[in-house]
């Protein structure tokens, strides 16, 4: 006869998450993901052609806001707190216009040398390589080519009357020099870009962070940031569900920004 097989000893059933514990666990992540999103990263869209082709109008960045933040005395070591660098890209609010968002790429640091020859940049006497930099417009303006070589008029496109008052103390033989907490900053689109040519120097204050990658890229008009009123807003977003597929460039989905 065959042995009887033991009873098996009936499991023990795990306890069901209550209400209660499954709203907590959902506010503990959405609390999480603000922090994050409020402290940490930004999401920011490219407007304008002023960092092609680096940055392409319609470029959603992810930007890391807390690697310029000023060092929290209680846990400077524990986060990658440092200064801005030379060359690399920056998003800051803008200098002349409050609450405006602006991406950049930082060429002088406080007490450098700056001045362009032919739109050839020069920093502390040392002629600049730099193969991210396009020119896409047959005209020049004389002004930007060789900064600081003529004063600013609005016959160059200098709109700032601050920045053209302040501009000549800053001048040292054919060199502009940054002050201290400060930066000069210009897009790698050198022809078309707005920077501190135009409206000076950016305060260290007003560095936001260094973007990271681009999280997605949608072809977009060059004026969409122009549209404000709700009827060309929707109409855009019902173009972005209808080709989303076909105008979302993906070779550009995730790559890092630099």
């Amino acid at each position: 006869m065959p042995k009887k097989e033991k009873d098996k000893e009936p499991q023990e059933e795990k306890p069901r998450e209550t209400t209660v514990e499954f709203f907590a666990s959902l506010a503990g992540v959405l609390v999480t993901g603000l922090f994050i999103i409020t402290f940490i990263l930004q999401a920011f869209e490219i407007p304008s052609s002023s960092m092609e082709d680096t940055l392409l109008i319609g470029d959603h960045l992810f930007v890391n806001r807390e690697q310029f933040a000023p060092p929290a005395h209680w846990m400077g070591r524990l986060m990658p707190y440092r200064e801005v660098r030379r060359d690399e890209i920056a998003v800051f609010l803008s200098p002349e216009q409050p609450g405006l968002f602006l991406v950049k790429r930082i060429i002088g640091v406080p007490g450098d040398r700056i001045h362009l020859r032919d739109d050839v940049v020069y920093r502390n006497g040392q002629k600049l390589e730099e193969p991210f930099v396009r020119h896409k417009r047959e005209e020049h303006n004389p002004y930007t080519d060789n900064f600081p070589a003529l004063p600013p008029s609005p016959m160059f496109g200098v709109r700032n009357e601050k920045w053209a008052q302040e501009l000549p103390s800053h001048i040292d033989g054919e060199d502009i020099i940054v002050p201290p907490n400060s930066y000069f900053a210009m897009g790698d689109n050198r022809d078309v870009s707005y920077d501190s040519r135009f409206w000076g120097f950016v305060p260290r204050e007003n560095m936001i962070g260094r973007p990271m990658f681009i999280y997605w890229s949608f072809v977009t008009p060059a004026n969409q940031y122009e549209m404000r009123d709700m009827g060309n807003r929707l109409g855009f977003l019902a173009h972005i569900i209808i080709h989303f597929f076909d105008e979302t460039r993906w070779s550009r989905t995730f790559s890092i920004v630099h």
